[in-house]
């Protein structure tokens, strides 16, 4: 048991060491470093899988050893508890340490003051009670504590004073405020939320066309949004109740193609019973969210959702408006998939209804402009909408609309396409407004596009606590480097007439300008003249000469 113990002793104290915490530290650095290089799926999810795709042999091995999750991989968050862990047991016990520090009185004098940095001594025409006051005045401010000669190591009575106890108190409060950040910022990761909303708005193009479908998001439910995260102990069910509607979405680019601002113009409401007209209007911009009790909603990127109207031989027709993901974030080339499922008026027989379905994959372009050799492959050469076009990949057959089974929206499953369920009939490229006539008589037209804004809504209850531990921590931090720490001693004895003075002057940190300031408490006591510095005395000389 006892060699339990002291193995548990033993631990604890490696544990809590300064040392290891800097290792502890740098690990965790090392750890982010795979996160910042591999596409993660809390943030991106297509990517990962399409990293998965691109390298089939690799790319398993990295998902066992959760690379594509680093943050929320398990070997991470050993890291950064032991990390937690290890400060808190080195902060505490430091900053007892530095709390005693403050508290503590001033250092008795050293019995041979004359082996002091600064030295001072002469013998004044006073009573030693009368030295005592008038040095007590000088050191007004500094924390003086006398000794008797029964305690002074030199047999006589003496004055202790040192300036500067409050770099003890700023690191003890740098101290407290990185324990408080952390505990801060790990309690805001336990209960936070954010959610992200992509709504298809209008756009001042002339090619945009009209949004049929709602532009409005009530943030009352998890399954509301596009993507939600949130920590361990939020269960869904605390959302705070607010809606909005995108009223436009608007950007402003350079003749460069160089992006100089986005917004969009919101209605918003946080009380969702409320009539439409008692909304308010505002208007987002990236980086200047928009509060609305405690949560705040931010503009984060946009693109664009081109629409597609497929027309069968009998007439009817299938509109779609869907968004596309960007591939090139300079210019917005984009990339999707839509997929239109057949009148049943045409095919009674579902079977038959399966096996005309329709799967058009695509690549969008704002501002067309045609490269190759033959001058059909489609790039963008501006990320506006001033002339844009499609081309587009066009299939029959099965394409899994009826299985109940969730599709990417911006990659087509190509094993349907392997297992010959759908077949390419065409590959054609569609500026705006044009169509084309594919086998069996359907028409596909390409209508134009509509721009989306992605929205995201956060909430995080520690966000004043983070702000308010963080500034304290760098406030303290700041008054713990500037504050110079500084000491004198004073001690005194009856001569004859009058009393003997010995002074001594120490900079416990930094020196720059001590000397100065102790050689003018010297002459303030001993009551001597102040003496001239060097240069003051060579420009002396100069103008005598």
């Amino acid at each position: 048991m006892r060699t339990l113990t002291t193995w548990l002793r033993s631990a604890w104290h490696w544990l809590t060491s300064m040392r290891t915490a800097l290792v502890l530290l740098f690990l965790l650095a090392i750890a982010c470093i795979p996160g910042a290089l591999l596409p993660q799926r809390r943030v991106s999810p297509a990517l990962v899988e399409d990293f998965l795709e691109a390298n089939p042999t690799t790319g398993p091995i990295y998902d066992r050893l959760q690379l594509f999750d680093v943050f929320g991989s398990t070997w991470f968050v050993a890291i950064v508890v032991l990390l937690m862990i290890s400060l808190v047991g080195c902060i505490i016990p430091r900053s007892i340490d530095h709390w005693r520090a403050y508290r503590a009185a001033p250092t008795r004098a050293p019995k041979f003051l004359h082996r002091m940095p600064l030295h001072a001594q002469g013998e004044v025409e006073a009573r030693l009670e009368d030295v005592e006051k008038q040095a007590r005045e000088a050191l007004k401010g500094w924390h003086v504590a006398s000794y008797s000669p029964e305690r002074d190591r030199a047999g006589r009575f003496s004055l202790a004073a040192e300036k500067g106890y409050t770099r003890e108190l700023m690191n003890l409060l740098f101290h407290v405020g990185l324990v408080g950040m952390i505990i801060t910022f790990a309690a805001g990761r336990l209960s936070y939320y954010e959610g992200q909303v992509i709504v298809v708005t209008n756009s001042a193009s002339p090619y945009a066309v009209p949004v049929e479908q709602s532009r409005e998001f009530c943030n009352t439910s998890p399954s509301n949004f596009d993507s939600f995260r949130a920590g361990p102990l939020f269960d869904g069910t605390g959302l705070t109740p607010f809606c909005f509607e995108a009223l436009n979405f608007n950007a402003d680019y350079l003749n460069t193609g160089q992006a100089v601002g986005f917004s969009s113009d919101i209605a918003y409401t946080g009380d969702v019973t409320a009539d439409r007209a008692e909304w308010e209007e505002t208007t987002l911009q990236v980086n200047h969210p928009l509060r609305i009790k405690g949560d705040r909603l931010y503009l984060q990127g946009h693109g664009f959702a081109p629409q597609i109207t497929v027309t069968w031989p009998n007439g009817e027709t299938r509109t779609q408006l869907l968004q596309f993901r960007p591939t090139d974030m300079q210019n917005f080339l984009s990339s999707g998939v839509m997929r239109f499922d057949p009148p049943a008026g045409m095919f009674p027989d579902l079977v038959e209804r399966r096996q005309n379905q329709i799967a058009i994959e695509g690549v969008f372009s704002p501002t067309a402009q045609w490269t190759g050799p033959n001058g059909d492959m489609l790039q963008s050469s501006f990320p506006a909408m001033t002339d844009p076009a499609m081309a587009v990949d066009i299939y029959v057959g099965d394409a899994g609309l009826d299985t109940g089974r969730p599709q990417n929206i911006f990659v087509l499953d190509q094993s349907l396409v392997a297992s010959g369920q759908l077949s390419k009939v065409d590959r054609v490229n569609l500026g705006y407004g044009e169509e084309v006539t594919i086998e069996g008589g359907v028409t596909i037209r390409f209508d134009g596009a509509a721009e989306f804004a992605n929205y995201q809504v956060a909430r995080d209850t520690t966000q004043i606590w983070q702000l308010a531990t963080t500034v304290l921590m760098l406030g303290a931090l700041i008054g713990s480097l500037t504050i110079k720490r500084r000491r004198i001693w004073v001690r005194l004895a009856p001569s004859g007439a009058g009393t003997s003075v010995e002074l001594a002057g120490l900079a416990r940190t930094d020196r720059a300008g001590w000397g100065a300031e102790f050689e003018e408490f010297a002459d303030r006591l001993l009551g001597r003249a102040p003496q001239e510095d060097d240069e003051d005395h060579d420009r002396e000389i100069d103008d005598l000469g």
